[in-house]
């Protein structure tokens, strides 16, 4: 989207194939060094400081317009520091949820950056009410969806044999093995009440449609497991039943009534509550269609409370077993169409204010209007 605006333009930094073919040309590849656990973590860190100081000569030697970080906070600070120590303008595109895991840490965002685009309406309040530069240019998954393709053919295998209940365990595989016997239980309720529904479950990858057909077979229940399906199981789907995670912006996307789980062991999740979560709800949809979602701490979801409607999309962050409280919400909407219908309703009515296309191509152009505010002419015809 840069480039569309300054054909000369060049750009260079680390990043993967993808931003490679775009005309990125690439000091690293960055999706050579996915790593998970401390262990790995200790093990790359002489790798990672290699990179640092590569970076940091690079800004020195080339004094580059601009700097621009995209979404994960951990290397991307220490590249900011250095874009700073050089004079070098630092732009933060799909800022970090800091608000709702780390508040303190603004005023790192504060000392070393100076344009924050943000994904989210609410964030551009959140970062100005604390001293940053912030403007919202929406978020780059609706992008994304709005130009996914879908197979007719399969989606066409799934309409005409009844209500479908589409369950997604998430898309690591602790996320699966912590929440798919619930999401399982939970749909042979749901299956028990209503005989006719179609229970499919949509997985990010064969390994973890293996364990959930593994799942299944163990307990005897008759779920069809697919993956690489998902956008054709979500927008088919009557209800879903969903592990926390990005895809719940999807399934606002879709307007799906959808009831969300993170489930994990009791200490975790009581730490979890108690030292990590800054906001009163696990899922971003709740946090965009409520007015309260950034104050307090996690409260426990109670679908009997009088407000209870309010919420978009019932959630469970618990260490207990709800398969009965997530099972009730989707044959309520599976038995009464008017449920169903204001369900829909109000994810509509909260698409419609934060469903915002050309998220990149709105950075773009702030990136290049205050770019060339502030770049000389003569060094702009360069």
């Amino acid at each position: 989207a840069m480039r569309e605006r300054g054909e000369s333009w060049q750009f260079c930094g680390y990043g993967g194939p993808k931003m490679q073919r775009a005309g990125c040309d690439l000091l690293e590849d960055l999706t050579q060094l996915a790593i998970m656990g401390v262990t790995e973590v200790v093990r790359k860190i002489p790798k990672f400081w290699g990179l640092y100081r590569r970076a940091d000569d690079f800004l020195r030697r080339e004094r580059p317009d601009a700097v621009v970080l995209i979404d994960y906070p951990g290397f991307n600070w220490w590249i900011a520091r250095a874009a700073k120590r050089h004079g070098i303008p630092v732009f933060y595109y799909g800022v970090p949820q800091m608000w709702a895991w780390a508040p303190w840490r603004v005023r790192k965002m504060r000392r070393l950056v100076d344009h924050v685009l943000c994904k989210l309406p609410f964030e551009r309040d959140w970062y100005q009410q604390r001293g940053c530069r912030a403007t919202f240019v929406g978020h780059p998954y609706f992008d994304e969806l709005a130009t996914r393709r879908v197979d007719e053919e399969f989606a066409a295998t799934l309409q005409g044999k009844g209500p479908l209940v589409t369950l997604l365990p998430g898309s690591r595989k602790k996320e699966v093995q912590y929440n798919w016997p619930i999401l399982q239980k939970a749909a042979v309720l749901v299956k028990a009440s209503r005989p006719d529904c179609r229970l499919v479950a949509a997985c990010f990858s064969e390994q973890h449609a293996a364990l959930v057909r593994t799942c299944c077979e163990r307990a005897g229940v008759q779920i069809e497991v697919y993956h690489g399906r998902t956008p054709e199981l979500i927008r088919e789907a009557s209800v879903c039943l969903a592990c926390s995670g990005s895809v719940s912006l999807e399934l606002l996307y879709h307007q799906k009534p959808s009831v969300i789980v993170f489930w994990g062991p009791r200490w975790r999740m009581a730490f979890v509550r108690r030292f990590v979560l800054q906001v009163r709800y696990i899922t971003l949809v709740n946090l965009l269609g409520t007015d309260d979602g950034l104050t307090g701490r996690p409260v426990r979801f109670d679908p009997d409370a009088e407000d209870a409607e309010r919420i978009p999309m019932p959630e469970y962050l618990t260490s207990e077993d709800c398969s009965p409280q997530v099972a009730r919400h989707a044959i309520e909407w599976l038995a009464d169409p008017e449920a169903h219908a204001r369900k829909v309703e109000q994810l509509g009515r909260i698409r419609d204010e934060v469903v915002a296309q050309g998220a990149s191509a709105t950075a773009a152009a702030y990136i290049c209007n205050v770019l060339l505010d502030q770049i000389p002419p003569a060094h702009q015809a360069a």
